[in-house]
């Protein structure tokens, strides 16, 4: 009886046995990081970059699943065709629905100063999986305020319904309110439309989300080529801050692999479950953008505090909506 336990406890731990169940890591094949993970519906979807050299990222590819285990790649929901100032260095795509469309927002071109053409644009779709078009003809942030790269947007919306806009590269990181159609943005009561909340360590990759009345503003630092790359947090009462910075909360482990970072997060309210979606690099890989998109659970202490994610290869359990 006892080895017959011991069989069957064998091939149970076998990976096939396990990917029935589990969502493994990576969660699809190819080269994809700086994912964006949210819920529509009842369905999983995560809108990552096309990891590959600058001039070859002129599209974007998105990915859904009904349980977290079996996923489908719509090809294509964007490239360069639909968007006619943009050329190269499409990244870190950032979506949200409002009054029945689907807004995809999009770092094109990786500028370097405001005398070239390029920065955060927006695309928008009737439906998640595209096909998105140009929504403004050229790019929502185009120049540098208070010296951020425009890059690595997130679109957050606030309890009270309003849509900020959070973004920035070079270390420093933006905050702006969108406008309604988001054309556009509303100046803060001061006047300013750019305020700057980089929280200490910042470098690129911001994230937020609620929970118990507290705002969690997530963050990548270090360097993205190279196994020191992390993701930390803050915390504060408002999405403005000032936010507190606790920690580091995703690393490499040299056993499973490498340069984990530039992270989204979802959560099954239903079964209170939060997912991190983000990027590593496989052991033994040394091409910057060999990178793939992984899945694990997240958790938090009795006193809210994110506990330190543990990656893996199993991914996680299959849960549907």
């Amino acid at each position: 009886m006892k080895l017959n336990r011991f069989i069957l406890a064998f091939f149970l731990a076998l990976p096939f046995f396990a990917d029935a169940q589990t969502s493994g890591n990576p969660v699809f094949p190819g080269w994809y990081a700086d994912p964006e993970a949210v819920i529509f519906g009842k369905t999983y979807w995560i809108y990552p970059t096309y990891s590959a050299k600058y001039k070859e990222q002129v599209f974007m590819d998105a990915f859904s699943s009904k349980d977290l285990i079996t996923w489908t790649k719509h090809p294509r929901i964007i490239d360069t065709a639909a968007i006619k100032w943009a050329n190269k260095a499409m990244w870190a795509p950032s979506i949200t629905q409002k009054d029945g469309k689907y807004y995809l927002f999009f770092g094109a071109n990786d500028i370097q100063s405001d005398k070239e053409v390029g920065g955060i644009g927006v695309a928008v779709a009737d439906k998640p999986e595209g096909p998105y078009k140009d929504h403004l003809g050229k790019p929502l942030v185009g120049q540098f305020y208070n010296k951020a790269q425009p890059i690595d947007q997130f679109v957050f919306k606030d309890k009270d319904g309003q849509y900020t806009l959070i973004y920035g590269g070079w270390s420093h990181c933006n905050i702006a309110k969108l406008n309604n159609d988001f054309s556009g943005f509303v100046p803060f009561a001061d006047g300013t439309t750019f305020k700057e909340i980089t929280p200490e360590g910042y470098t690129e990759g911001p994230f937020m989300f609620i929970r118990n009345g507290k705002y969690y503003f997530m963050w990548s630092e270090g360097g993205w080529t190279g196994p020191d790359y992390f993701v930390a947090y803050a915390v504060a009462d408002s999405p403005m801050g000032p936010f507190k910075r606790v920690g580091r909360i995703l690393k490499q482990d040299p056993a499973i692999a490498t340069g984990a970072g530039h992270h989204s997060v979802m959560h099954d309210a239903k079964k209170d479950l939060w997912y991190i979606v983000y990027h590593r690099r496989p052991l033994g890989e040394t091409d910057g953008n060999h990178r793939v998109t992984c899945i694990d659970l997240m958790t938090f202490d009795k006193d809210g505090l994110i506990n330190p994610v543990q990656i893996t290869k199993e991914g996680v359990r299959k849960n549907k909506l």
